[in-house]
């Protein structure tokens, strides 16, 4: 009975941490954000003090997952990439919430969104306010990230382009691979762990799993690009780039 009792307090208090993320999203861009663009007059610097604000919401979210008990955390990942900087983030794509703890723990992180969501009513002030990527024109992408890199910012990619298929090979996307070369950033390989699976895409969020899932984020290691960057074809590098990401990470989970 306890056992069925911790199950369903934890479906009721999932699902209030959605609503208090919608919430949140929703002050920032119609309270918070209108204040920094009142006092703050030059764009780039009030694109960094959105991004620090959104770190600072991420990490008082994460705070009201664990105090909610919805989940543990182990991020064993946060001293690296507080002190990172100019470097691609990447790693796999578990779970729904990966991308608020990466940006919980990254000060200075920007980011890559799919396009849809510059419409979705929720997020899109904070998305547009903070100047994270569309994905919507490649070109103007590859760009826009070695800008962000060029200027200190860690860019999050997940090579994968969407979250993971539990049980199902990784397909990584070229992608990430694009970036690095076009930018001559260095990647910082990140695993994520979610267990027990939760919140992947197969799942509605109320597909609570009979116990607490734990999401952990480990330090691999640094990935450097120089070996890539010296192949005669740009193409070539960026599909030789990508296989070798894809199989180290592959190797990983297995």
């Amino acid at each position: 009975m306890m056992q069925k009792l911790n199950h369903v307090y934890r479906i009721l208090a999932t699902g209030l941490c959605f609503v208090c993320f919608g919430i949140g999203a929703l002050l920032l861009s119609v309270l918070i954000f209108p204040l920094q663009r009142l006092f703050i007059v030059d764009q780039q610097q009030r694109k960094r003090v959105a991004r620090r604000t959104v770190h600072s919401t991420f990490r008082f979210f994460i705070s009201l997952i664990r105090c909610f008990r919805v989940f543990n955390f182990n991020f064993t990942a946060s001293e690296q990439l507080h002190r990172c900087k100019g470097k691609i983030i990447i790693a796999n794509h578990p779970c729904l919430i990966d991308v608020v703890a990466l940006i919980a723990m990254t000060p200075n992180a920007d980011c890559v969104v799919k396009a849809q969501l510059f419409r979705n009513p929720f997020i899109q002030g904070v998305i547009r306010c903070t100047g994270y990527i569309s994905n919507s024109d490649p070109d103007q992408l590859l760009d826009d990230c070695a800008t962000s890199l060029q200027q200190g910012n860690n860019l999050i990619i997940f090579p994968e382009g969407t979250r993971s298929t539990p049980g199902q090979p990784l397909q990584f996307q070229r992608g990430a691979a694009n970036i690095a070369l076009r930018s001559g950033s260095d990647y910082l390989a990140l695993h994520i762990c979610c267990q027990p699976s939760t919140l992947t895409k197969q799942q509605q969020w109320y597909n609570v799993p009979s116990i607490k899932p734990t999401l952990a984020i480990h330090f691999l290691k640094p990935i450097y690009i120089d070996q890539y960057r010296a192949l005669s074809s740009p193409s070539l590098a960026a599909r030789q780039l990508t296989r070798d990401l894809q199989a180290y990470y592959q190797q990983v989970l297995s």
